[in-house]
């Protein structure tokens, strides 16, 4: 573990192998999001992963959070790390930074994988999700977290692995609730940035979800990829939001297959 500019990071893998950065959700961090991915992925590839500002042992942010502040943190991190370009995995909040920064610089990014990232909502759901944004400002991380975490694991999941639905409610609890608000109401009100981006991405594009996640459909995920030429789609039946921590299998093999396809 390591940290750049109150940025905490950790880095795994062969220092000749093609870099690969792991960005990780709202109210999440890097090591309870990619914990079982990370090893699969280190096999091939130079895997970075980082907290978000305020978020696990990163710093608080010292002005707004918005989605460009967001892809800032990376290219800050990046460019301490000598990195010049890399394929960017983001999960929920983390796809759409990746996609803020593709747009922001396209020459920097060789790939993405975006994972049950939210895009169009449509009227009547952008307006519940900008609902619950806005309780969460009034009552911190724990306004909704019975429901939030019904929303993200399976029921059986939940009464089979209590231990595990319980150590991410921790860490969900554990958050600066003003920096969760805020990271919060980015990832209510900054799909806006995303659609339809002018000039298209252009690069490689794995879009993935799970069939029941409600805030991160099939139905958007399709979308994503329609806006990029030949970007491919993958839906996993039966999960919810946090399928890849509930099945990580279900997400590493795909991932690690399309790096390889599109890093060679």
């Amino acid at each position: 573990m390591a940290h750049i500019e109150g940025t905490e990071y950790d880095i795994f893998g062969a220092e000749d192998a093609p870099i690969v950065v792991l960005i990780h959700g709202l109210g999440l961090t890097r090591a309870s999001t990619w914990g079982a991915i990370i090893p699969i992925l280190a096999q091939r590839f130079r895997v970075v992963s980082y907290d978000l500002l305020g978020h696990g042992a990163s710093a608080l942010p010292k002005g707004a959070v918005t989605l460009a502040a967001l892809s800032h943190q990376l290219f800050a991190l990046l460019d301490a790390l000598g990195v010049e370009q890399a394929a960017l995995v983001g999960f929920s909040l983390g796809g759409m930074i990746n996609r803020r920064c593709a747009m922001d610089c396209p020459e920097r990014v060789t790939a993405l994988a975006i994972l049950n990232a939210p895009h169009d909502r449509g009227e009547a759901q952008q307006r519940l999700v900008e609902a619950r944004a806005r309780d969460t400002a009034e009552g911190g991380p724990e306004a909704g977290i019975d429901e939030t975490l019904a929303r993200w694991f399976t029921q059986n999941f939940r009464a089979d692995h209590p231990e595990q639905v319980n150590a991410i409610r921790k860490i969900l609890l554990a958050n600066d609730a003003e920096n969760y608000a805020a990271h919060r109401q980015v990832l209510a009100a900054g799909v806006h940035e995303l659609i339809a981006p002018a000039p298209p991405l252009a690069l490689p594009m794995l879009v993935m979800t799970c069939e029941f996640d409600t805030g991160s459909t099939p139905e958007m995920t399709h979308a994503i990829a329609r806006e990029t030429e030949n970007a491919e789609t993958i839906i996993v039946p039966q999960l919810q939001h946090l399928g890849l921590i509930e099945k990580p299998e279900a997400f590493s093999k795909p991932i690690a297959d399309f790096l390889n396809r599109a890093l060679k």
